[in-house]
C-alpha cells in the first residue's frame, strides 16, 4: 500500500478522469490525498470514501485573456505548492500524480519530489495546439514555443507520463520526449457507473426522438451545430427534443440561439451540473447521444469523455469526425458528420431517426471495437504504473 496525491485544477468529484483515477487507486489499497480547486457550496477540506479532499479557493481558468489565464493557472501552482509542501511534512507520499491542465502544474510536487516522492503526471490535453485553438495563433508563435518548452521540461521533470491517446503520445515524442517514459490511458468510462444494467436502455417511442449531450456547455465541444441542426429537423422530424446537461460559460448563448431559431420547448438546457443518478436516467431514455466537437489540431489529437459514456450506456453516437475517433473507431461504429456543419449533422440524425436497425447495429459495432479500451483494461494500465513508482 501506498500513500498519494493527486494534484489537479478541477472539481472534484466532478472531473471524472479524477474520479476515476482515485477510485482505481483506492480499489489497489492506496491511501489518496487530493489537492483541487474549489467551487461555490464546496467544503475546503472532506472526506469522500476514506479520500482527503484539499480544496483551494481558485476556480479553473476559463477565460479568452491570454494574459488572465496564465494568471490564474500560476496562481493556483503557487497555491497548490505551497499546500502540497506544508501536507508533505505529515503525509510523506510515495507518489505525487499532477493532471493537467497546465503541463506546470507538475512543478507543485517539487519539495515531495525533492525529498523521494515519486512524481508522474497525466497529461489530459496537448498544450501547444490547445493554445493555438484557444488564442487563434500559429504553431510557430513565440508564445506557442514556450508553451512547447514548458510541457518537454514538465514531462523531464516527472518520472512518467501517462496520456489519453496515442495520438497525444505521438505529439509529445515529436517534440522531444522520451518514447518509453510516456503510457496511454484512454478515457474509458466506469462500468460500474454507467451500467446500461442498472439503467437499461429505453425503447423508440414514435412521438419522441432525444438527443442528449452531457459535460462542460462551452463553445468548443460544438453545441451550436446541434442547435442549427435541430433547428433544420424541427418541422421534420415529430417530438425532436435536445436535452444538454452541465454547465459553462456558452450556456447563455447557446438559450439565446435556440430561441433565436425557434426552438422553444426543443431545447433544454440544465442550470447546473446533475446528479450522477439523474444523468444516467436521461441517457437511458434517450434516443441517441451526440458529440459535437469542433474539428481542429487540438481536437484532432483527442477523445471526448462523452463518448465513451454514451458507449457504455448502449446508446448509439453521433460523432465529428476527428483524426482520433477514426484511428480508433474507424467509420462504422458511430453515425460521423463533418464537425461544424449542421447540415451534416441533420442528415446524420435525420438517418438514425429513420432507421431503428442502424442504431442497433451501432451500439454493437462501438461495443465490439471498445472492448480493448474498456476501463477494465485501462484502469490495469493506470495502477500498474503507479505501482512501477512505489
Amino acid at each position: 500500500m501506498a500513500r498519494v496525491c493527486l494534484i489537479r485544477q478541477g472539481y472534484h468529484p466532478l472531473d471524472t478522469r479524477v474520479r476515476r483515477e482515485v477510485d482505481a487507486l483506492t480499489a489497489a489499497g492506496h491511501e489518496v490525498d487530493v489537492i483541487c480547486a474549489r467551487r461555490p457550496g464546496q467544503s475546503y477540506r472532506d472526506r469522500l470514501g476514506g479520500v482527503t479532499v484539499v480544496r483551494l479557493p481558485l476556480a479553473a481558468a476559463r477565460t479568452q485573456d491570454p494574459l488572465g489565464y496564465v494568471l490564474r493557472y500560476a496562481a493556483f501552482g503557487v497555491a497548490a505548492a505551497l499546500v502540497a509542501a506544508v501536507l508533505w511534512t505529515r503525509r510523506r507520499w510515495d507518489v505525487v500524480q499532477v493532471n493537467s491542465m497546465p503541463d506546470a502544474l507538475v512543478f507543485a510536487a517539487l519539495v515531495p519530489r525533492l525529498f523521494g516522492a515519486r512524481v508522474l503526471l497525466d497529461l489530459h490535453e496537448s498544450m501547444p495546439e490547445f493554445f493555438q485553438v484557444k488564442f487563434g495563433v500559429g504553431p510557430r508563435h513565440p508564445a506557442v514555443r514556450l508553451v512547447a518548452a514548458v510541457e518537454q521540461a514538465s514531462i523531464r521533470f516527472a518520472h512518467r507520463t501517462i496520456t489519453c491517446t496515442e495520438q497525444m503520445r505521438a505529439a509529445f515524442v515529436a517534440r522531444g520526449a522520451p518514447a518509453d517514459r510516456i503510457e496511454v490511458v484512454l478515457n474509458a468510462s466506469d462500468e460500474q457507473v454507467f451500467d446500461a444494467r442498472r439503467h437499461p436502455p429505453a425503447p423508440r417511442r414514435p412521438d419522441r426522438f432525444t438527443l442528449i449531450c452531457h459535460g462542460a456547455i462551452e463553445h468548443s465541444y460544438g453545441l451550436d451545430t446541434l442547435v442549427r441542426a435541430a433547428a433544420l429537423l424541427r418541422d421534420e422530424i415529430p417530438g425532436l427534443r435536445i436535452e444538454i446537461y452541465g454547465d459553462g460559460t456558452y450556456r447563455r448563448e447557446l438559450l439565446r440561439l435556440g430561441a433565436e431559431l425557434g426552438l422553444d420547448g426543443a431545447l433544454w438546457v440544465s442550470d447546473d451540473w446533475a446528479p450522477i443518478e439523474e444523468l444516467l436516467d436521461a441517457i437511458a431514455a434517450a434516443d441517441a447521444g451526440v458529440v459535437a466537437l469542433r474539428r481542429d489540431a487540438f481536437r484532432d489529437l483527442t477523445h471526448c469523455n462523452k463518448m465513451f459514456d454514451f458507449i457504455a450506456m448502449r446508446r448509439p453516437v453521433i460523432v465529428s469526425r476527428t483524426r482520433a475517433v477514426e484511428a480508433y473507431f474507424g467509420d462504422d461504429a458511430f453515425a460521423l458528420f463533418e464537425s461544424g456543419d449542421e447540415h451534416d449533422l441533420a442528415r446524420a440524425i435525420r438517418e438514425l431517426h429513420a432507421d431503428p436497425a442502424l442504431g442497433a447495429r451501432l451500439v454493437a459495432r462501438a461495443a465490439e471495437a471498445s472492448t480493448p479500451y474498456r476501463w477494465e483494461h485501462q484502469r490495469r494500465v493506470y495502477q500498474s504504473v503507479v505501482e512501477e513508482l512505489t
